[in-house]
């Protein structure tokens, strides 16, 4: 049964304060996610993370920090009728006053990329948000990646990419002059995300992606199996694995990049 809106409102505040609202503001506050003036453009893909990022924002803005503007864009990037219809749902039941356009990335990025469109998917989906976060007048857009996609992405970097990145609490766009990119939820746990979801009686999309709806055994699933194994043998290896991200030492590795020049240990001697 899904709550009611008010009561839904009311328990990311208190009931979920410690893992949901509190994490979100202090990603805001610690990593300057918020200025004076911004109008941010919420994406909001029906999912169980940008539902919850949507309302977060909503409640900020809400709650006395008013020096900033919201627009809410829902990009439907092929969906089928029923997930369309799903994504419209939620929204209304969350009270979500969200821009709905469409667009045929589905279809592009499989004509191009074969049966795993996945990482030209991603692109031209984050490129037409930035589109349409311009368009609406935003100088920035906020995403839902959450703590787990975080650290899974660098241990996919390191695994299957042999190289150090992860996903940055903010940056600038390459492409869209003056737009920058940010990621409040970038302390939530997905399990809280899920917990939050499943009690309020939310039925959030998955990928929905009409191609890659029957691949399981993708390289992301790998890492989260990975990450599963080693909470068993290895306390806080989570956020062991995040910290690693603060703690680089340029002085003990082999080689690194800045704004695109290489640099390598062998300088220092």
């Amino acid at each position: 049964m899904t709550l009611p809106i008010q009561d839904i409102e009311r328990n990311i505040i208190k009931k979920y304060r410690k893992v949901l609202w509190s994490p979100f503001v202090k990603a805001v506050k610690e990593y300057e996610l918020i200025q004076n003036g911004d109008k941010i453009a919420v994406a909001i893909s029906g999912g169980k993370d940008s539902l919850l990022l949507a309302k977060l924002f909503e409640e900020l803005h809400k709650n006395g920090v008013q020096n900033f503007s919201l627009d809410y864009i829902a990009m439907d990037p092929g969906y089928t009728e029923e997930k369309r219809r799903d994504l419209e749902e939620n929204l209304k039941i969350l009270g979500v006053p969200a821009h709905i356009y469409n667009t045929d990335i589905f279809e592009v990025a499989q004509e191009i990329a074969g049966e795993y469109p996945c990482y030209m998917c991603a692109r031209m989906r984050r490129g037409s948000l930035y589109a349409k976060a311009k368009e609406l007048g935003c100088n920035k857009v906020a995403l839902g990646h959450h703590f787990d996609d975080i650290i899974e992405t660098i241990l996919l970097n390191i695994l299957y990419g042999g190289k150090y990145n992860t996903m940055m609490p903010k940056l600038k766009s390459k492409n869209f002059e003056n737009m920058e990119l940010i990621r409040p939820m970038a302390y939530i746990k997905e399990k809280d995300i899920i917990t939050f979801a499943e009690n309020s009686g939310l039925n959030p999309l998955d990928c929905a992606c009409t191609v890659t709806a029957q691949k399981t055994g993708n390289q992301r699933y790998q890492i989260k199996a990975l990450l599963a194994r080693l909470r068993e043998d290895i306390p806080n290896v989570d956020m062991s694995i995040y910290r690693s991200a603060q703690n680089v030492n340029l002085n003990q590795i082999l080689a690194y990049t800045k704004d695109g020049e290489s640099h390598n240990f062998l300088e220092n001697f």
